[in-house]
């Protein structure tokens, strides 16, 4: 159940979070370079399977990552971060962004279920 965002039960950030998922916010994190992401990818995902679990497992949580070049040399490792994850991605500095295209996108965490629920074709 989600607390309407101008109820006086919610606190500051809990209001800012209540509306993102309103909204549908979707997140991103870049970690950088593809060789260098491995170890921050890995604490990000630990971090999201405890919230993941708290949370019950809902479908329509879950983390989705692509390596992208952006004309660069070496390709970048993004992370997204569903609306539902905002807490997570909170946590970890993820900024704001479009939901993003399904092409090349692969789940990291969360249920396969995501894909229909979130990224339908």
């Amino acid at each position: 159940m989600i607390i309407p965002p101008n109820s006086p039960q919610q606190s500051g950030c809990c209001k800012r979070r209540a509306l993102e998922k309103l909204m549908g916010v979707w997140f991103t994190k870049n970690l950088g370079d593809a060789m260098l992401a491995g170890e921050p990818l890995e604490q990000i995902k630990t971090l999201f399977l405890s919230a993941y679990e708290r949370a019950g497992n809902p479908d329509e949580m879950a983390l989705f990552y692509r390596h992208e070049s952006e004309g660069h040399l070496h390709c970048e490792v993004k992370i997204y971060f569903t609306p539902a994850s905002a807490f997570v991605a909170e946590t970890v500095d993820a900024i704001p962004c479009n939901k993003p295209s399904p092409d090349s996108l692969d789940l990291l965490a969360g249920s396969e279920t995501a894909w229909s629920v979130l990224l339908p074709e």
